[in-house]
């Protein structure tokens, strides 16, 4: 067999297929468009589904590529030595083009031919039948044919070689193996067997048949083949181990962790663990947040994965002894060495990746500890308990922000189980508080509004605020919890009339507010929509009564509309500019307009660059300068399908629709207010755009004089940061890159200073080292050293002492550090780095552990350091 790297193997592998009429159509996103029913992609062909079901390919009907997939299903099977839940899938793909026989030539080709297998070791699996389907001859033939040993052919049931969906394309699917040189585990022995004497290298899936909704197939008149062979997996293969981890992917990473950790890999079983779950699951995490999805850590959906991912590494990592940096310098690792060529996106999004890191891991990492003491505590208050209760995982979870997956698990790490229907109960009771605790216009939103479901048919509200901001009515019903005749000062309380100009939240855009006057004054401070064709004027009295019947007067906040509309009639524009240089890509997917800002969702695969932000500015902006007229005309939903008006998918149009036209330049079915003329808008700016979904952008903008005060802010941020460092707005770049410039140095400086004095202090200590029952201690400060100078001192110490145990202490911006190390000799008699570090470390105001070899703590009362250091011989005799 030939040795690859993981960047030969995937040039290797699209070469090979290129050479033979493919098209590589390249990687799409991890995160997936739900198309599927799925959060991600988690298999090659997932991307290719319209295809493989019979839509036209725009490449052709040969393709191939690396995809990059993520599965979580086993996620807790992560930790050996070849489970992962970021992979890659190397594919191709037949559309009606070839078939068995060249895909069983090809397939045995790149074995022997370019992977350099001989025939003797190879296996293949084919469909046995069943009574849906007959067994696969044909495909058995094709692989004996193309070179494999007919005794080395074997027939599996459905169940291991027949892919299919509920209905529609399916077939038998054929595996391949390499034998290894080991007797049979028994008389059954075989490919699917996991005695480790079969190792399967990829999957050739023959889709020859139609699955009916019935049950029976018929032949369908394309047959597609389907390969995937997994890249990890072939590539420890082919570089002679089963472990994955062992591999150029993440090799520089074991090594790393080994550094950090002062622990071997696979020295011991759970430090192993720790290291590959941490390496799978940073990988994982860089590999969302840096995809073209720009996925971020959140509560819900494919965000709550990556959040339980995060959460799980920096778990593994306290057990390993690595910190906030450390994890970030794994991160750095596979953007800058490991992926850099193969997945550029990593390297574009480099700091957003490391930003959103950093920011989850310091999230968790500030509660986790406090979390991990308390989760003891649970445990120890029930000692006999077979099982964590659902409200102690709660508290755990709204306290602490630990998952309840991370519960389980290190329940399951005690033997112990946890009470997961108890923990959905206390989570409904939270939200029910939450609920319950609404404020009037949140609760008001939804069922008080059923007490004008009594209203007769002929109560209806005529909207009139398309022509006017003020008009007359009458008050036709009044609600609290329930109709009432009248309501007096301080009632919070809906009100319907039978003519408003008050324009309700629809269609993305936020209901007006205002003041309706009679005998009291009502002040509106929401319009919503209600059922039966009336407008609810939902806010409070705040003088005098107000009965059904009263005549009222109804007044538009006139400065509030005129900005909602300026924020409406800049979203078409920018939506209209957005499809001109993006391209017909773009859809709307929702939308926002108040008084103060417009928010734009729109169907669009990457973030835009800021170069075409800057042009899409320049569009809005110069059809504003234009002054196009913005007309509004009423006409039936056909009439304005043939306009080629815009409208957003989804959305259900009555019959009559209003379409917006802004000059020749936009045209939008739209039911919302707008101004008269763009040049009213007056200004636009753009002042976010980023992913909020996979595919769906988001772009949030102001107008009018919301765009003054937003460069009159940023003028007084540049002069305020200018005064500061002693510098004009002019000079202020300059400037900062000078401080930069001394900071590192004098930082260098510093570390130099550091290290120099950690190397003095290590020549004077051999007066400190005493003797405790025949190991060397060596408890002592050492001035203005940090962490990392009290390890590496540490590390340097154990050469000379070999039987030492080191207690290193300094004092550094106020506060105290401590590190504890053990020889493997004093460990082997009993010494336990981790539990002298948590008798030592409340001395001096901290707390921490660690590992038997290494520990580490800080403190804040750094005035205990001489009293800890006197302290720790006679702490670690009473320990040995």
């Amino acid at each position: 067999m030939k040795q690859y790297t993981s960047k030969e193997l995937r040039n290797t592998w699209k070469k090979f297929y290129e050479e033979r009429g493919h098209k590589d159509v390249g990687a799409v996103s991890l995160v997936s468009d739900g198309s599927t029913g799925v959060m991600f992609n988690v298999a090659g062909m997932q991307p290719l589904m319209p295809y493989l079901l019979g839509q036209k390919h725009p490449m052709g009907t040969r393709l191939c590529n690396v995809q990059g997939c993520v599965r979580t299903n086993d996620i807790d099977s992560v930790g050996d030595r070849s489970h992962v839940t970021f992979f890659e899938m190397m594919g191709s793909w037949s559309l009606g083009d070839y078939f068995k026989e060249e895909r069983c030539k090809w397939s045995y080709e790149l074995l022997t031919q370019v992977f350099g297998f001989d025939r003797e070791h190879l296996a293949a699996t084919v469909f046995a039948g069943d009574e849906n389907a007959p067994r696969d001859e044909e495909g058995a033939k094709c692989r004996i044919d193309s070179g494999f040993l007919p005794e080395n052919i074997h027939y599996l049931p459905a169940e291991d070689n027949w892919w299919g969906l509920e209905y529609g394309p399916c077939g038998p699917d054929s595996e391949m193996f390499y034998i290894a040189d080991v007797p049979d585990c028994g008389p059954d022995c075989g490919p699917g067997c996991s005695c480790g004497k079969y190792t399967e290298l990829g999957n050739d899936v023959f889709m020859q048949y139609e699955k009916h909704k019935d049950g029976h197939l018929t032949p369908l008149a394309k047959k597609n083949v389907d390969t995937g062979w997994g890249l990890e997996r072939n590539l420890a293969f082919l570089n002679g181990t089963k472990d994955v981890y062992r591999t150029d992917l993440f090799a520089p990473v074991i090594s790393y962790i080994e550094k950090i950790s002062s622990s071997q890999y696979d020295a011991d079983e759970a430090k192993t663990r720790s290291m590959r779950v941490l390496s799978d699951h940073m990988r994982t995490s860089v590999m969302l947040i840096g995809d073209e999805a720009r996925l971020v850590p959140s509560n819900n959906g494919a965000g709550y994965v990556l959040r339980r991912l995060i959460r799980r590494a920096v778990r593994h990592a306290r057990i390993l002894g690595l910190k906030t940096n450390d994890l970030l310098n794994i991160a750095k690792i596979f953007i800058d060495e490991v992926y850099s060529d193969s997945f550029p996106n990593l390297v574009s999004n480099r700091e957003f990746v490391l930003s959103e890191l950093g920011k989850e891991i310091e999230r968790f990492s500030s509660t986790i500890e406090n979390g991990m003491k308390e989760f003891v505590k649970i445990l120890d208050m029930n000692p006999s308990a077979k099982t964590v209760s659902g409200k102690d995982a709660f508290y755990l979870y709204d306290t602490f922000g630990f998952p309840l997956e991370l519960t389980v698990e290190m329940a399951a790490e005690k033997g112990l189980g946890v009470d997961e229907k108890g923990f959905e109960t206390a989570m409904e009771e939270q939200k029910q508080k939450a609920r319950d605790n609404a404020n009037f216009s949140l609760r008001s939103s939804s069922d008080d509004f059923a007490a004008f479901d009594d209203l007769p048919a002929s109560a209806v509200t005529e909207f009139t605020g398309y022509e006017k901001i003020e008009d007359e009515g009458v008050i036709i019903a009044i609600a609290t919890d329930t109709l009432v005749e009248s309501v007096s000062d301080g009632t919070d309380c809906t009100i319907v009339t039978d003519r408003s100009p008050f324009y309700a939240t629809m269609g993305g855009q936020k209901g007006d507010f205002g003041l309706i006057c009679g005998k009291g004054t009502f002040e509106v401070c929401d319009t919503v929509k209600l059922a039966g064709d009336r407008i609810g004027h939902v806010g409070r009295i705040t003088q005098g009564t107000l009965r059904t019947g009263d005549k009222v007067s109804l007044s538009v906040d006139k400065a509030n509309r005129m900005t909602t509309c300026m924020n409406h009639s800049a979203t078409h524009l920018l939506q209209k500019a957005l499809q001109t240089v993006l391209g017909d890509e773009v859809r709307q997917q929702g939308s926002y307009q108040d008084g103060s800002r417009t928010r734009f969702d729109f169907s669009f695969s990457r973030a835009l660059t800021d170069e075409e932000i800057a042009k899409v500015e320049d569009i809005v902006n110069e059809k504003i300068a234009e002054d196009l007229p913005v007309k509004t005309l009423t006409m039936s939903i056909e009439e304005a399908k043939k306009t080629g008006a815009m409208a957003l998918f989804g959305e259900k149009y009555g019959e009559v629709v209003r379409v917006v036209n802004m000059g020749d330049f936009s045209i939008e079915l739209c039911g919302g207010t707008h101004v008269s003329s763009t040049g009213k808008i007056r200004c636009f700016k753009i002042i976010s755009e980023g992913g909020i979904a996979a595919g769906v952008r988001r772009i949030e903008g102001i107008t009018g004089s919301f765009v003054l005060d937003h460069y009159r802010q940023m003028e007084n941020d540049f002069k305020a940061s200018s005064a500061v460092i002693k510098a004009t707005p002019a000079t202020l770049s300059d400037r900062l890159m000078k401080m930069n410039a001394q900071i590192k140095d004098l930082n260098s400086q510093l570390e130099s200073l550091r290290s120099k004095a950690a190397k003095e202090a290590a020549q004077d200590v051999g007066d400190k080292a005493v003797t405790v029952k025949g190991l060397t201690l060596i408890a002592t400060s050492v001035p203005s050293a940090g962490m990392n100078e009290l390890r590496d001192l540490a590390d340097s110490m154990k050469e000379k002492y070999p039987d030492g145990i080191f207690v290193l202490c300094s004092e550094s911006d106020g506060k105290a550090n401590l590190v504890v190390m053990c020889s493997d000799k004093a460990t082997g008699s009993g010494a336990h780095a981790g539990n002298i570090i948590k008798k030592l470390a409340p001395m001096i105001g901290g707390g921490g552990g660690g590992r038997p070899g290494m520990a580490q703590a800080g403190g804040k009362d750094p005035s205990g350091i001489d009293s800890m250091l006197s302290s720790a011989k006679d702490i670690i005799e009473e320990m040995l």
